[in-house]
């Protein structure tokens, strides 16, 4: 027997997916714990062995590899809890992060705050100007050395940051892409004078073409590499010590894992690990159900977050934003806001009700948790409203305190909005999903996407509650709610689909017709790095599947756009067909004729993306048929809408449906990690994989 197991480490809870290759699967959710978030790994593990009727030691013994997405390098860089770092660049440089390119006053802010231009600042500096310092040298844009480095005086800088407490430091040099070999000497004198300093430096970290954010990537990199270094490091040591038998792997932004012991040289590309299992999963129920086109969901506790599967590919992307600083990370595209069911409800100073950014994740959680919290969240509302059963979450491990959730809602909402308390808890639940279908609308429709070519699908702890009134709200017909042996783990049944990923990266900036020999050496390189990495992985696969990538732009025009490159011996035909690709999607995304081709086209920065495809991924396994009505275990009263008061619903346990019973709404279904809604209007239907799709009557 061997197994995979997915762990996907959110701000409120953490779950888990294991599946074996006789294709069993089996799911567990247990309360994350912060600070230190590998308790709850160790404590949802725990769960699964139950679950096998194995003690968890026998259970690591036999797992293949274990596929870990974190949020702890996320969390730390948005709320900036990372330690001071030290920062080295060419003299007649340093000042390029704090001139932040004009970008620093634009970059991550919404509409509304790009409005309001005297209010804007660039007070989110990655690190003070003490702690920003200048060695002697240079490389020209061809990595031709014009000035050598002054290495006597890289030590004396290096000194000054250790006497300041400094234990990580970024270099990032000009024009290290096309030469590392100063940064690299810079990182041995490093060694030599403490070798417990962590070092990233740009070139292996960002290798790209554009001063300010190769060095804000390099810098991020630097703030969270040490804390992550030590995390895995503390949660694979306990791993091993209870007999884990394959390797950790941590999940990365662009849809991949990598094995533990590398993933905090590059830290920076972690940022959206927990971010991308729920759209892996996506894609690959996508292709058993035969949906190609799907817009993925996930609502937890303390988030929304949105992706995108089109044609039955993740949308991709090059870069991201992370406090206003541009981020070099080849990631899948996903939006996200803080509404998730542990997001806080509060009135704001004109009157206004509003959910989130805040949350109440794990500690102290919502109200109605009964740990101290006294905000009220959209999970307190759900339980006032009748959606969530007073006995509990978890199948009753986790209580439920309705008149603590009740307490909360009346002084916090219902009273300074004279509602009463069902009303305020109802406003709560139709403000969140008016939220999430605005960021829905950004994500699809601003996109250029028609969202009636879209099913929707809706997983994590709170969004099968939610899923069907924000499909309304956007025009789409038919919702997917993943249930099955996954239920509201969907995303680490994403993460334990996942194969290894590693991306390499070069800047070559050179007008087109670009000499095929310079374009194939580029590729040659970074195919050989994207190899050699996959070999370090320790593991075996099935094989090996390489794709080529080049961003191009019009010349005098900003906006870059990654195309695809064949496979094989590059020719100036090959270049010529990667130029009309290019032409075609600057076309489809920007509107025909905003090129300009007369002034050129520049190839500049060259891709390689490696998949070690592994020996096996999850496979659902298939539901018993029904043989009758689905079987409903009772009524409650239930309060959908505001001004229409509770309204005696029927409710359905998940455990007792099979395959093809249907449930005309509305309806309530309880699955022991998550609650699903079927509003009046819409019907569920059960498949074969255990999943619920939701329709409106008569579609």
């Amino acid at each position: 027997m061997a197994y995979v197991i997915g762990v996907d480490v959110g701000g409120t809870f953490t779950d888990a997916v294991l599946d074996d290759d006789s294709g069993s699967v089996i799911a567990a959710k247990a309360p994350s714990t912060p600070p230190d978030y590998s308790q709850g790994v160790l404590d949802v593990l725990e769960l699964l062995a139950e679950q096998l009727g194995r003690s968890v030691e026998e259970m690591l013994a036999e797992t293949h590899h274990i596929a870990h997405g974190t949020t702890s390098s996320l969390n730390a860089l948005v709320q900036r809890k990372v330690p001071e770092v030290g920062f080295l660049t060419t003299k007649g440089h340093r000042d390029s992060i704090f001139i932040m390119n004009v970008e620093g006053r634009y970059l991550g802010r919404s509409p509304h705050e790009l409005q309001h231009v005297l209010a804007q600042d660039k007070d989110h500096y990655l690190l003070p100007k003490r702690h920003a310092l200048e060695v002697t040298e240079r490389m020209d844009r061809d990595g031709n050395v014009i000035v050598a480095l002054d290495e006597d005086e890289v030590r004396a800088q290096v000194e000054k940051l250790r006497a300041d407490g400094i234990r990580a430091i970024a270099v990032s040099l000009l024009w290290a892409f096309r030469n590392p070999a100063h940064e690299r000497r810079i990182r041995e004198i490093v060694a030599e004078i403490d070798a417990d300093i962590y070092v990233a430096l740009s070139s292996e970290v960002s290798p790209r073409i554009r001063e300010f954010a190769r060095n804000s990537t390099t810098i991020m990199s630097t703030q969270v590499g040490p804390g992550l270094r030590d995390y895995l490091t503390n949660l694979e040591s306990a791993l091993k010590q209870k007999g884990l038998g394959g390797p950790l792997l941590v999940m990365q932004s662009n849809g991949g894992a990598v094995a533990a012991s590398e993933a905090p040289q590059q830290a920076i590309s972690t940022v959206g690990s927990v971010l991308t299992g729920g759209v892996i999963g996506s894609t690959q129920l996508g292709q058993k159900l035969g949906h190609r086109n799907i817009i993925s969901t996930d609502v937890g506790g303390t988030t929304f977050l949105v992706g995108l599967i089109v044609d039955g590919e993740p949308e991709r992307d090059t870069t991201t934003v992370i406090n206003h600083h541009p981020i070099n990370v080849p990631t899948l595209k996903v939006h996200a806001i803080g509404s998730g069911g542990g997001a806080i409800a509060w009135v704001d100073a004109g009157g206004n009700l509003r959910i989130g950014p805040h949350s109440a994740q794990a500690v102290p959680g919502p109200a109605c948790y009964d740990q101290g919290g006294t905000e009220p969240t959209n999970t307190d509302a759900n339980l006032v409203l009748g959606i969530l059963p007073t006995t509990g979450l978890l199948g009753g491990r986790k209580a439920l305190n309705v008149e603590r959730a009740r307490e909360a809602i009346k002084t916090k909402v219902a009273d300074p909005l004279g509602l009463s308390i069902e009303d305020a808890a109802a406003a709560i639940h139709a403000v969140q999903n008016a939220q999430t279908g605005d960021l829905l609308r950004k994500s699809v429709v601003e996109a250029g996407h028609d969202p009636r070519d879209f099913v929707l699908y809706a997983f994590g702890g709170s969004g099968p509650a939610f899923c069907a009134k924000y499909a309304t709200h956007l025009g789409v017909d038919e919702v997917v709610v993943p249930l099955g042996p996954v239920a509201s783990a969907f995303s680490a049944y994403g993460l334990a689909a996942s194969d290894i990923a590693l991306a390499q990266e070069l800047s070559d900036p050179a007008q087109l017709p670009v000499d095929p020999v310079r374009a194939e050496k580029n590729f040659a390189q970074l195919e050989d790095q994207v190899r050699q990495g996959l070999d370090r992985q320790g593991l075996k696969f099935d094989h090996v599947e390489i794709v080529r990538e080049v961003d191009m732009r019009y010349a005098m025009q900003l906006a870059e756009v990654t195309v695809g490159v064949s496979d094989g011996p590059l020719d100036e035909n090959a270049m010529n067909e990667a130029a009309a690709r290019f032409e075609q999607k600057y076309a489809d995304l920007y509107g025909q004729g905003s090129g300009f081709s007369a002034a050129g086209i520049q190839a500049i920065t060259y891709r390689v993306r490696g998949r070690g495809v592994l020996p096996f991924s999850p496979e659902l396994p298939p539901l018993d048929q029904a043989d009758g009505p689905a079987p409903s275990s009772g009524n409650r009263p239930v309060y959908l809408e505001i001004g229409q008061d509770f309204v005696d619903t029927p409710i359905y346990d998940y455990t007792a449906l099979r395959a093809g019973h249907v449930i005309t709404g509305p309806a309530v279904i309880e699955v022991p990690t998550t609650t699903v809604v079927v509003p009046e209007g819409r019907t569920g239907t059960v498949d074969e994989l255990g999943n619920l799709h939701i329709v409106k009557n008569g579609a």
